[in-house]
């Protein structure tokens, strides 16, 4: 592309704003040297190059800065003409606003006036971020430093101390601003869980918003279908209230697994013998701390727990659990459960 017209063409004409051309006068001479040497870009709300709708990262910086990304990012054209273009435009328009650091999509041919405009007051892209209820810290912090468009490094969370939940973020964002975003979310919504708890039936056996946390987590960790959870807190609440251990193996294994929350391989009879705070086959009473992140259905099942004598549970090999009030009964449950497993052909099992 040439950098001005020949002697046998008529001269292009930069398009800009009307009120860009009466500070192009205000400028004089030099300026409109320079406009005319840019003149053959093309016009202000000419097509760009862009072949194709796609999002850029605008990084801080000036103008010279903002530009040469554009350039590589296929946004403007290469040449020195169409840099010098932008530059004078986005200069002659700075009242229109300031041009903003994020990450902004672009349309297919977008024009300088359209950039500007993009880079002015366009929304920046949304990500979203996902903790699943029932994880560990250890493994929300690597969701966390994994996530894309983040910035910094999440080092360490406190057991129980991040809410489940789905959240938005822009690039650029702190990746120890989100994890406290979600601190905030889980002590309002513990805070709140104990506030609205049902002092008579947790009869006196939980004693603070903590220890609520630490049942919830259980609550959490030990089934996935919402219904049972105030009937799993029932039976836990029971058992505290008999002086029984609580003999539940989620919290073997989150002290099995150094806070991992998971093992290589199935939990054996040797593991239920290993000491340690969290097996509460050995120590009574609830766990020194939560054993993962519960969601809100778990929180209020622990504030809330069903009615009822249970004491035990047990799967049903089909997704949710038998609840029993006598070890008799509890056995049945397990001959039963036993029997469906033996019934699914090994190749399903």
């Amino acid at each position: 592309m040439s950098e001005g017209p020949s002697d046998s063409e008529e001269p292009r004409k930069l398009v800009l704003p009307p009120k860009a051309g009466r500070k192009l006068a205000f400028f004089g001479a030099p300026l409109l040297l320079v406009a005319g040497l840019a003149a053959g870009y093309g016009h202000y709300t000419d097509p760009g190059p862009l072949q194709d709708e796609k999002t850029f990262v605008i990084p801080h910086g000036n103008n010279a800065r903002v530009t040469k990304v554009l350039q590589d990012d296929g946004i403007l054209s290469p040449t020195w003409a169409s840099g010098t273009f932008f530059r004078i435009a986005a200069f002659l328009t700075h009242r229109d606003g300031q041009i903003h650091a994020a990450e902004l999509q672009f349309p297919a041919r977008v024009s300088v006036a359209h950039t500007l405009e993009i880079l002015r007051h366009g929304k920046p892209v949304s990500h979203q971020l996902t903790v699943p209820e029932g994880l560990t810290a250890i493994r929300i912090a690597a969701i966390l430093n994994k996530a894309p468009a983040l910035s910094g490094e999440v080092l360490t969370l406190s057991e129980g101390s991040v809410f489940p939940q789905t959240v938005s973020y822009v690039w650029g964002t702190s990746r120890q601003a989100l994890a406290e975003k979600l601190q905030k979310m889980m002590a309002v919504k513990l805070a709140a869980a104990w506030d609205g708890r049902n002092v008579e039936a947790l009869d006196g056996l939980i004693q603070s918003p903590k220890e609520l946390l630490v049942l919830a987590s259980l609550i959490e960790r030990e089934t996935a279908v919402s219904s049972e959870r105030p009937m799993v807190a029932r039976v836990f609440l029971n058992r505290l209230k008999l002086g029984m251990r609580l003999q539940t193996d989620p919290s073997v294994i989150y002290g099995l697994s150094n806070g991992m929350g998971t093992l290589d391989s199935p939990l054996t009879h040797e593991d239920l013998q290993a000491p340690g705070p969290y097996n509460t086959y050995l120590q009574a009473g609830l766990p020194p701390g939560p054993i993962c992140s519960p969601g809100q259905s778990s929180l209020d099942a622990a504030a809330h727990p069903a009615d009822g004598k249970m004491l035990y549970f047990v799967a049903t090999g089909k997704g949710g659990h038998n609840f029993a009030e006598t070890l008799a009964d509890q056995d049945k449950n397990i001959r039963a459960y036993h029997a469906h497993l033996s019934a699914i052909p090994q190749n399903q099992n």
